[in-house]
């Protein structure tokens, strides 16, 4: 949202590059990328009653919004100029029914910026949530917290 109230578009100008994917089996299958570069058995975790014994769409989505939060926040820290050398972004990834009897997700970011004054780290991750495609996708979407650490 901008100081007005409209929503901001952040949807691509130009696509530059796309990711291919395929679910076979759904949560208890495999999964695998176009390139050959995924090839991953994915099962239920045991607390939604799975047996646990492969990866799952939330872990996927964890490994894929932290890498991004990441680059997004290198991305920024360079164009300012700063050092984010021992930085790392961990995401936790949440699901649970929703009120539409359906299903939802959370997602919880820890952001750790050894090398950063607090207050310069705070201000690179703000640009990093603005920058970064996961989080523009899921803005408004899901409830996404960022821990500075």
């Amino acid at each position: 949202m901008t100081d007005e109230g409209t929503a901001v578009d952040t949807r691509p100008t130009k696509i530059m590059y796309v990711a291919e994917a395929t679910a076979h089996g759904g949560r208890d299958g495999y999964v695998t990328s176009q390139d050959g570069q995924i090839e991953l058995k994915v099962s239920m975790p045991p607390e939604l009653g799975g047996d646990g014994n492969g990866t799952n769409p939330e872990q996927l989505f964890a490994a894929g919004y932290s890498s991004c939060f990441h680059n997004a926040l290198i991305l920024v820290g360079n164009r300012e100029g700063y050092d984010l050398t021992g930085s790392t972004v961990a995401a936790k990834v949440g699901i649970g029914p929703n009120k539409h009897r359906g299903y939802g997700l959370a997602v919880a970011l820890s952001v750790s910026l050894p090398v950063l004054d607090p207050d310069i780290a705070a201000k690179l991750v703000d640009a990093a949530h603005e920058v970064c495609p996961y989080s523009n996708a899921t803005r408004g979407n899901i409830d996404v917290t960022i821990l500075l650490g």
